[in-house]
């Protein structure tokens, strides 16, 4: 029988399961509902029961996770996850293999996106690249070289957490105006009352209040990403999360900020692309640790 192992993908609202073969064929995903409050006993006590339901007969050989922060080193530790409560060191891992009796390993959820990307999405065609994902929050990735950037600790890729904007709205990670607090679902959410989705029906639709926010979001991402260019000079950024459905709306006002604040060396050939997998990406990712750890 070909080996199997099962990718998650934690977060605020939902936990998405996937069970994937090597070559990342997903023979079968089911998303659950994230318990409130989602504390670390209840989405432990979620997460095996949902691993009995998608694996009744206990095939797969790991289980990889990503979830909503970053993870220690030995990527078996949740550091923190800003957006649950309770959610400081909590050896996820360790409390998984307890009760699943599987191998299992953590990594921070942008990450796995990043490492779905990288593997089967659009990234697989640059050695370089940042992934940026637009959700809830603002989450990153940084590939070089063909490898995860993860940091002395682990923590790094914090993306979304960068000062935008000093005197902006308090973030949970105790920054102000973090560029999280001005580009993601939450804080369109709060500028507008509306959500993504809404206010892309109504640009299709030409209303000039909807696509004036969108040049404005578009400009405000645009001058976020023109700090991570600069540092990093990626081949190409990824925007994947929720609100990149509206990319054709924000990408063109975003590259045209990037072109008057970037210079050309900083940027030759630089691609700005949407994500590839969608909503998939972070239990691929998931599964892609999962591989990576008894492959």
């Amino acid at each position: 029988m070909t080996p199997e192992v099962i990718g998650i993908d934690l977060g605020g609202t939902a936990i998405k399961l996937g069970r994937f073969r090597s070559d990342g064929t997903c023979l079968k995903s089911l998303t659950v509902a994230t318990p409130q409050p989602a504390t670390p006993e209840a989405v432990i006590a979620t997460m095996v029961d949902a691993i009995a339901q998608l694996d009744p007969l206990s095939e797969a050989v790991a289980i990889g996770v990503g979830t909503p922060g970053p993870a220690d080193a030995t990527r078996r530790i949740a550091k923190f996850a800003i957006n649950l409560p309770g959610w400081v060191d909590v050896p996820l891992a360790d409390a998984l293999e307890a009760k699943v009796g599987k191998p299992t390993i953590l990594d921070n959820d942008a990450n796995c996106a990043g490492l779905g990307e990288a593997w089967l999405g659009t990234g697989r065609q640059f050695q370089n690249f940042i992934l940026l994902t637009l959700g809830t929050g603002v989450g990153g990735a940084i590939f070089i070289n063909n490898k995860l950037f993860v940091g002395h600790y682990g923590a790094a890729g914090e993306l979304g957490l960068i000062t935008f904007n000093p005197d902006g709205p308090m973030c949970n990670s105790g920054n102000k105006g973090s560029l999280e607090q001005h580009v993601s679902i939450t804080a369109i959410r709060r500028r507008t009352g509306k959500e993504p989705s809404e206010l892309s029906v109504l640009a299709q639709s030409g209303d000039a209040a909807a696509l004036k926010f969108w040049q404005e979001y578009g400009r405000d991402l645009g001058i976020g990403l023109t700090s991570l260019i600069y540092v990093l000079t990626p081949q190409a950024i990824i925007i994947g999360g929720g609100v990149s459905a509206s990319a054709e709306f924000f990408l063109p006002a975003a590259k045209a900020e990037i072109e008057k604040r970037v210079l050309p060396t900083s940027r030759v050939d630089l691609q700005i692309l949407p994500a590839a997998l969608g909503n998939s990406a972070g239990m691929l990712g998931a599964a892609r640790l999962a591989w990576g750890m008894v492959g």
